[in-house]
Parts: structure tokens; C-alpha cells; sequence
């Protein structure tokens, strides 16, 4: 079947023997076109089925249209689906949307260093403004993207420090939340597990230091996981969590997407949680199946997206006048919603 062809704005021109420039201030609202003109234009382009060339009137005006949002990709996460950032993309495209901005998601692939992958978008002038999520304890793209005066908001935090705005999980409340929650039952073994490389896994990890501190106790290195944020990396923390001499009684997971990973691989160790251990993590589509019900710490990831498109859209000139938040630095809550998954006691068996 033959493509139709595209119509353009000659065609509508021809079609109502106007002059291009007549049908050009028409279907761009100028007031030297009379409101019985702009009608007449509009009502032919629908009916021939033109649309702008939004690209070359973008060239014109030195943007794009486009905002940018940077991924690190891996085979675990895409195999599986990233729902927190589908959920997060729901949010940020509703306030885009507002303004007729696209979002585009640039994938950096694992094998790729992010600093240049990020230098060879910006390079290439795809968008107007950039998130950047995975962020790194020092992380030498906000300087980067600070020097290049691009727009840009932070999904976490980082020791570098550009005076940019950023919107982060409260992971240290999540982190004292659980570990208060499992001494309360009598835990004392209690270990925790976050993803490689990524900031909050310390700031996890520091939270919960703090607050087993706070009851007299310490954080044992060897209860200290680290995993690919995925189910295969929530599997093999199960395995080694499993294959230890003395066993946690207790886990505080700070990654949604491994649960369901560590789940199935306690369950093959024998292991159960619920029964043989307590665990607390974060929810999203695939931990709600779990069994038994997993206690969780839950946001709303659209309004966190939301929450991101408008900490972006103040840092743009264009529409900082909509948005007069200036700089934005927001730890976004979460709620704990109690389930069965930590309702054992140490010794209980």
C-alpha cells in the first residue's frame, strides 16, 4: 500500500489560491490575518490533512521542543520493563504536555561511559533541557551540564554540586523507618541491600547505620548487599544472603525491582520471608503479586514525575515565569503500607 503523501503548506495555498505567506500569518495566528482568513486556513488544512513542520520552524527559533531524559540501560532492566520510570514519565509528560513539549528517553547503553554519552547528546542539540536519573556520588555530568549552561534537574542527589535543582527519595526515612520497625520485633541481624554505583545506596546505607546506632547496635559488613537493580540482582543477593553462616533475620530493600528477585530466591533456599525473615521494601506493579504481602514504602511515581517536569520547566527561560520555584532541592515521602512480609519475630520457629 502507498504511503500517502505528506501535505504541506503550498498545498493548502494552491488548494485556496492564497499566497503562501496569507496562509502562513493565518495558521500562525498573526493578527494581519483577518479571523474570517485564519478560519478558512484552518478548516483546509484539516481537511487536506496538514500538520506544521514544527522541526524547521524549531531550527528557526534555536530549540527543539524536546526535553531529554537520560537512562542507563541494561539487558536485566529492559528485558523486564522499568516500571518506576514509566510511572515517573506519566507524571513529567502531563506537565510537558502543557507547553506542547516532547519528552524523549535517551538510553545509555551499559557498556558506554555516561559522561560521553551525555556529552555526545548535548552535543548534537536534540533537546532544550535534560533529567539526568542514576546519579553518582561524584558525578561529573551536573558539572558538565553546569559549564554547558543546558536546563537540567537531578532524579538524586550527589556530592557534586552544581547549585542545581534535584528531587531525590527520602531514603533516609525509609532506612530508619525499617530498621526501628525490625528492632521493634526483636531483630538484631538485620541487613540491607541497595544497586551498584548509584548515590542513595549510600545515603541508604548511612541512614540505616544511624538508626541501628540509635538502639546500640551496628551494621555487620557482610549484611551489606549490593546488586544490579533488577530481579536477577535481588535472586543472587537471596543466594548469598542464604549461603551465610549466620543468617539476617531481617532485610531493608531500597530498590523496588529486586524484591520479587529475592523472593524467589529465598524461597529455593528454604528461606521464606515472612516466616524465616523479615523483609521491607518498595512497591511497583510486580511486588503487589507477591506472597505473602510485602511491607513497602510507596510514592506516587506521577507526582514524582510531576514534581521533576516542574523543578525542570523553572530552570528554562521560557516558562521560569510560569514556574517561579527558582533552584529546587526536594527529598519527595514515601508511606509505609504494612503487609505480612516482616510479621516474623526472631526465635519465633
Amino acid at each position: 500500500m502507498r504511503a500517502k503523501p505528506l501535505v504541506g503548506i503550498r498545498d493548502v495555498a494552491r488548494h485556496l489560491s492564497m499566497s503562501i505567506s496569507t496562509v502562513s500569518r493565518a495558521l500562525n495566528g498573526r493578527p494581519d490575518a483577518s479571523i474570517e482568513t485564519r478560519e478558512r486556513v484552518r478548516l483546509a488544512a484539516a481537511e487536506l490533512g496538514y500538520f506544521a513542520n514544527h522541526f524547521g520552524r524549531s531550527l528557526r527559533r534555536g530549540v527543539t521542543g524536546s526535553i531529554g531524559f537520560v537512562i542507563k540501560t541494561s539487558h536485566s532492566s529492559t528485558g523486564q520493563g522499568d516500571t518506576f520510570f514509566m510511572g515517573v514519565f506519566d507524571g513529567l509528560q502531563s506537565v510537558l504536555n502543557r507547553h506542547q513539549l516532547d519528552l524523549v528517553a535517551l538510553l545509555c547503553p551499559s557498556q558506554e561511559n555516561p559522561e560521553e554519552y551525555l556529552k555526545r547528546m548535548v552535543s548534537r542539540g536534540f533537546v532544550d533541557g535534560l533529567v539526568i536519573s542514576g546519579t553518582r556520588r561524584n558525578d561529573p555530568r551536573i558539572s558538565f551540564l553546569a559549564n554547558r549552561q543546558l536546563p537540567f534537574v537531578a532524579l538524586g542527589r550527589s556530592e557534586t554540586d552544581a547549585g542545581h535543582s534535584w528531587i531525590d527519595i527520602d531514603f533516609e526515612d525509609m532506612a530508619s523507618e525499617a530498621i526501628d520497625r525490625f528492632v521493634a520485633n526483636g531483630h538484631r541481624r538485620i541487613a540491607i541491600a541497595s544497586p551498584h554505583h548509584v548515590n542513595f545506596a549510600h545515603i541508604f546505607k548511612a541512614s540505616a547505620q544511624k538508626a541501628l546506632a540509635a538502639h546500640g547496635l551496628a551494621l555487620d559488613r557482610q549484611y551489606v548487599f549490593r546488586s544490579s537493580a533488577s530481579e536477577a540482582g535481588g535472586y543472587a543477593i537471596a543466594r548469598r544472603l542464604a549461603s551465610l553462616p549466620i543468617r539476617p533475620t531481617a532485610i531493608a530493600m531500597s530498590n523496588e525491582a529486586m524484591t520479587a528477585g529475592l523472593y524467589r530466591g529465598l524461597e529455593e533456599a528454604g528461606y521464606l520471608p515472612g516466616r524465616d525473615i523479615a523483609v521491607i521494601g518498595r512497591d511497583s506493579p510486580n511486588t503487589r503479586f507477591l506472597s505473602p504481602r510485602l511491607t513497602h514504602f510507596h510514592l506516587s511515581l506521577r507526582d514524582l514525575g510531576i514534581a521533576i517536569g516542574e523543578a525542570l520547566l523553572a530552570t528554562m527561560p521560557a516558562y521560569s515565569d510560569l514556574y517561579p520555584g527558582g533552584i529546587v532541592r526536594r527529598v519527595f515521602p514515601t508511606r509505609l503500607i504494612e503487609g505480612e512480609s516482616d510479621a516474623c519475630r526472631p526465635g519465633s520457629r
